[in-house]
């Protein structure tokens, strides 16, 4: 395939064009034996789950425009290949986080990659009223890990440098985020959609100049603040999970910037998935099971981090020659008080947005979206909006976690429209 010009892929196709490589055959086995079906419901790439007489396997390729919305919007097909790099990445920085990478073809922009059996979207486990043990802990981990060792607190100051200068490629997808997430949600875009009973807590927002402020200097700083590699576009539907065991997907949007976006970004699918629960039944119970997974990853997450600052802070920011070889091992904790303090007030601005742009935006949330009755919709979307500016513009005032808890229940308890 190598050789051949770019051509997507279809379920009839893929074991003629795929069928002669040796990775593929030992993982499966002779592709006449080859089951294919086209699995993929995100919004940009095609993804096809592949079973044969030894096993089974994904095979995702990216389209040269946004699936989404078609060829109108086209896209380069070198973003898998700052998937492929950010897998690698992420699963050296944390063992066994992400699937497997089987094979990489960029000229077909195609990777093929572990197929996780048995596993779900997270968000659709959601939706259902699942629950699953450590998950908040497995993600705050995950966060902590890549998060902390792709930075400078942990990278040498070149190969930090060089992995910035790599992932400086990916323009279109993070011009997608600094789109959609930052400005788009703040005025009437083209593709902006919402529930029309939301219109006057739309108009307010839309009017409010110092949230919008606030946005665009949280823009400046995701533009400007190469803090580590992020995954960029981690929420509950790019993880995957069976029972106890979790993984984490699709990082496609992988880029430089402040570390609290991932996090911010993570937590806020789950408070909005929280706002969502009545929508989807008597659940009052499986709100505060959700909540308790945000608790636990930033928990975990400012407890693997502390490790990491403490057992690994071998890049050039911080080092122990001015600090614990000076016996001054405590100012360095006073550093790293420092430090999660501004990834917390960033994670919080970023969630905020997150909020808005699921809501106002292009791309929605299962969560809200399943809720046929349009009303009841419409009141679970609105107390997930007035949390976004609430979160947004409190960053400097709400006091670490059970703040952030004590907050979403008392704005989630009362009707906005």
């Amino acid at each position: 395939m190598m050789q051949d010009p770019y051509a997507p892929l279809t379920v009839e196709t893929l074991p003629q064009r795929l069928g002669d490589l040796p990775a593929l055959r030992d993982r499966l086995g002779d592709a006449g034996t080859w089951q294919v079906r086209e699995v993929g419901d995100g919004n940009l790439n095609l993804v096809f789950i592949v079973e044969g007489e030894a096993g089974g396997l994904v095979v995702k390729q990216a389209l040269p425009y946004v699936r989404l919305v078609g060829e109108s919007w086209p896209l380069p097909l070198r973003r898998s290949f700052f998937e492929y790099h950010a897998l690698r990445r992420q699963d050296a920085r944390d063992p066994g986080s992400v699937p497997e990478v089987i094979h990489f073809d960029e000229a077909q922009a195609l990777i093929v990659m572990e197929y996780l059996d048995g596993h779900i979207i997270l968000r659709r486990s959601l939706i259902e009223g699942n629950r699953h043990e450590g998950l908040g802990e497995f993600l705050g981990r995950f966060c902590a890990r890549t998060l902390f060792r792709g930075s400078d607190l942990s990278m040498s100051a070149a190969d930090r440098k060089a992995d910035l200068a790599l992932f400086a490629g990916n323009v279109e997808l993070c011009d997608i985020t600094e789109a959609l997430v930052f400005t788009e949600p703040y005025f009437d875009a083209p593709l902006n959609r919402h529930t029309p009973a939301l219109d006057p807590i739309v108009r307010d927002l839309r009017a409010d100049a110092a949230l919008k402020i606030e946005a665009q200097r949280l823009k400046a700083a995701f533009a400007t603040r190469a803090e580590t590699m992020l995954h960029g576009d981690l929420h509950t539907g790019s993880v995957m999970v069976q029972g106890d065991r979790a993984r984490v997907i699709d990082p496609e949007f992988a880029m430089y910037g402040p570390m609290g976006f991932d996090v911010g970004m993570l937590m806020a699918n789950f408070l909005m998935a929280h706002c969502a629960q009545p929508g989807h039944g008597d659940r009052a119970d499986h709100q505060e099971w959700i909540l308790s997974v945000v608790r636990a990853i930033w928990t975990n997450f400012t407890a693997e981090f502390t490790h990491l600052w403490r057992t690994e802070r071998t890049g050039m920011l911080f080092p122990r020659t001015l600090f614990e070889d000076q016996s001054q091992a405590w100012a360095a904790e006073s550093a790293r008080e420092r430090w999660l303090g501004q990834v917390w007030r960033d994670a919080l601005g970023i969630a905020g947005l997150e909020c808005h742009r699921r809501i106002l935006g292009l791309a929605h949330n299962a969560e809200f979206e399943r809720i046929a009755d349009e009303g009841l919709r419409a009141a679970c979307e609105a107390k997930a909006l007035v949390l976004g500016r609430a979160l947004l513009m409190g960053q400097g005032d709400i006091a670490g976690i059970e703040a952030l808890l004590g907050l979403t229940r008392s704005i989630s308890e009362r009707d906005w429209l």
